[in-house]
């Protein structure tokens, strides 16, 4: 359980001044000038120190990725890229930091672009965040004003510029290469690695991309110092985190809790717990619609971070925990998630392109339970080649909820196929 006291976000549900003035109230912008003063390697040491792992859904360690970026520039400038493109089904966590807590966001890009060298940041927010866009605006605006971006910022000697871009909705754009392609103006779709952005990134420069979240926590750990953050949660797995939760909990939320808070205690204390009581909980999905979902067995013991759950064959992703209770039909919930893959599959890689559509056609039979229970292998062995062998990781995402759905539930397919070919024998006769 999170202390107040330790709450990075003090305004998360807008009840508050978002308002430069309201933050520096809070303590935001206190001292920037004296953090950017302690030098690029301090900076980036601080933040590995704090154990901050990426909450864009990979876990990557955040200090060690701003490492990647070169110590010395070639002559090419380098970039700090926001990735604020939050279309992962259930996941709205970073939307609240941009509606009520721009400026934890933007001085956070102030301290990161320094860190990496940085003179420019820009902020890549998904095409329907049309009222995020303009309380960040008006956030950055304020900034400027005050003459904490732009020459000089803060007074700290750095110059520092932040631009918002709109996608325009698709969700390949949140990897983050196809973010760089449709920054640039072309079309959406993830480029082959190597060459990584750290070397070869936005217009060909080094760049990092980050998530909102990830870069908003920043300023508070340099300012607390790395120790505190580390001492919250479990080892590798430090911090707070925000959590959205949806589905069937009495009060749906998003809250900002401990790392390796355990599942049921996320649930009771901040939503009123599972509709109909913890008794009637079906399957949760830990991480956003892209990682599989863990059966009501195993979420008596399940503890929200980064490597139980990945024993666990699924993942925390970006915390976006989406509960389903006993009313759920959770072959069809699977065959919608599959269905939404299939859409936006960008269609650059042949087992992406080809294999979504498939799975969903073969998620659609088995909804109505017009299928063979051998078919349930066949669909697991081709989620199988997806998995891996494809550019980016959406499709891996189309795989993993198929897979959970099969290793936690397959029970429940072949009941529903046993069940469909009684009646059609009874119907026959």
């Amino acid at each position: 359980m999170l202390a107040d006291k330790d709450r990075i976000f003090t305004n998360l549900y807008g009840m508050l001044d978002r308002s430069l003035a309201g933050a520096q109230a809070r303590g935001h912008w206190d001292g920037t000038a004296a953090i950017l003063a302690r030098g690029r390697e301090k900076i980036i040491d601080d933040v590995k120190a704090s154990g901050l792992r990426g909450r864009g859904g990979a876990g990557f360690p955040t200090g060690l990725k701003w490492s990647f970026m070169p110590k010395e520039s070639d002559g090419r400038p380098h970039y700090l890229v926001v990735n604020a493109d939050e279309s992962e089904p259930g996941t709205c966590k970073d939307r609240e930091i941009m509606r009520h807590e721009p400026h934890t966001l933007i001085e956070g890009c102030l301290i990161a672009g320094f860190a990496m060298g940085a003179h420019v940041a820009y902020i890549y927010l998904r095409g329907e965040y049309i009222r995020e866009r303009e309380a960040l605006q008006v956030a950055i605006d304020e900034a400027y004003d005050a003459g904490l971006l732009g020459p000089n910022a803060a007074g700290s000697g750095w110059d520092f510029d932040i631009y918002l871009h709109h996608g325009a909705g698709a969700y390949i754009c949140g990897e983050e290469t196809a973010l760089l392609e449709s920054l640039e103006g072309k079309k959406g779709m993830p480029r082959l690695k190597p060459p990584f952005p750290a070397n070869t990134g936005l217009y060909g420069c080094p760049t990092t991309v980050n998530n909102v979240e990830s870069i908003a926590v920043v300023p508070t750990i340099l300012r607390r110092g790395p120790a505190w953050f580390s001492d919250i949660g479990r080892q590798n797995n430090s911090g707070t985190k925000l959590f959205a939760i949806s589905g069937h909990v009495n009060r749906p939320c998003v809250v900002e809790e401990a790392m390796s808070i355990p599942l049921k205690e996320l649930l009771e204390k901040h939503c009123g717990g599972v509709r109909g009581g913890w008794q009637n909980l079906k399957a949760v999905i830990p991480g956003g619609s892209s990682v599989p979902l863990l059966p009501a067995s195993l979420c008596d013991e399940c503890i929200m971070d980064f490597d139980w759950l990945r024993d666990q064959q699924t993942g925390l992703g970006t915390a976006a925990v989406i509960v389903m209770d006993q009313s759920t039909d959770i072959i069809k919930a699977i065959w919608r998630i599959s269905k939404f893959y299939k859409h936006e599959s960008c269609g650059q890689c042949t087992p992406c392109r080809e294999g979504t559509g498939w799975m969903m056609r073969v998620m659609e039979r088995l909804v109505q339970g017009d299928a063979d229970p051998s078919e349930i292998d066949v669909l697991y062995d081709v989620s199988k080649q997806i998995e891996g062998h494809t550019i980016c990781a959406l499709g891996d995402a189309a795989a993993w909820p198929i897979q959970g759905l099969i290793r936690h539930f397959r029970d429940e397919i072949e009941d529903r196929i046993r069940t469909r070919t009684s009646r059609r024998a009874v119907a026959a006769e």
